[in-house]
């Protein structure tokens, strides 16, 4: 069964000083801590065993926040990341958690929203060997890990934060890889920047032609909210989705519910112990119309 991870280390310093007594994950967007959306994804994904990998200091933080995910019907774990050495050190640091298991890797500040997204998931997740990424077309690739296509429109080389990207769909910070990743990981040397690289990772994968990339279309959205502006892009396209059809979005409660994971009278439970803010009256909404 394949096992998440959700890398919420680093520093934040592109969001400083606001991230310099708290994580960025840790962080509302719009009316939820960062962490419910990446977590949301993994969920909506049938992921049930998830480790959060936080910096040593704010890890007490994230376990007051989130518990042990029985509330979920999930099950959290915790590892710490003394300095954040780049994204492929997260298999490094999660290798006995997640032992000879497929995994996904989610990056904490990413959202990913749209129809037909949970179809995508499952089909990444469905494939028990090699790499599935997602690419999505951007207007400043330079920033990001790249996919260059050839003319069927696979994945023929992919370069991290190039000067001269070789096409416009960046590799977005969403991760399906069999259970070679580890081994895979924990062979890697530092790049140039002095970070082991997971585009060397997704490299690996590609030479050996067990590589898939799906688009993500312009029907979908993927936001990274790591600096202020994108964090307040995205807080204002959450409101607008929610306040237009009174449906939340990433809310880890409603999708445990709809799955089955916990009952009617725990969905209620947890209505109540949020008291009558929003959040909690949306829950008991869920309960009295059946929605969505």
């Amino acid at each position: 069964m394949r096992k998440g991870i959700i890398l919420a280390g680093g520093t934040g310093s592109r969001l400083w000083p606001i991230t310099r007594a708290v994580s960025k994950q840790l962080l509302p967007v719009y009316d939820k801590p960062m962490i419910y959306y990446p977590l949301s994804t993994l969920m909506l994904a049938q992921i049930r065993d998830i480790l959060i990998i936080t910096t040593v200091h704010e890890q007490t933080l994230f376990q007051s926040l989130l518990g042990d995910g029985s509330q979920w019907g999930i099950a959290i774990s915790y590892a710490t990341q003394p300095k954040p050495d780049g994204l492929a050190q997260a298999f490094v640091i999660g290798r006995e958690f997640l032992g000879h298991d497929p995994c996904a890797l989610i990056l904490g500040d990413n959202i990913f929203h749209g129809d037909g997204l949970v179809e995508k998931l499952r089909v990444a997740d469905a494939r028990t060997t090699g790499a599935t990424v997602f690419g999505y077309h951007v207007r400043d690739p330079e920033r990001y890990g790249v996919a260059e296509l050839g003319a069927d429109g696979r994945v023929i080389g992919v370069e991290e934060k190039p000067a001269m990207p070789r096409s416009n769909y960046a590799i977005t910070g969403l991760y399906f890889f069999d259970a070679d990743v580890t081994s895979i990981a924990a062979g890697l040397t530092p790049s140039a920047r002095g970070e082991y690289e997971i585009t060397d990772v997704i490299a690996d994968y590609l030479r050996r032609d067990a590589l898939q990339m799906h688009l993500l279309g312009r029907g979908y959205a993927w936001l990274d909210t790591g600096t202020c502006e994108s964090l307040l892009d995205a807080s204002s396209f959450v409101a607008t989705l929610e306040k237009r059809q009174g449906l939340k979005v990433s809310v880890p409660e409603e999708i445990a519910w709809r799955e089955g994971w916990i009952s009617d009278d725990d969905l209620r439970d947890s209505a109540d112990a949020h008291g009558r803010g929003a959040y909690g009256a949306y829950l008991q909404m869920l309960l009295h119309r059946r929605v969505g």
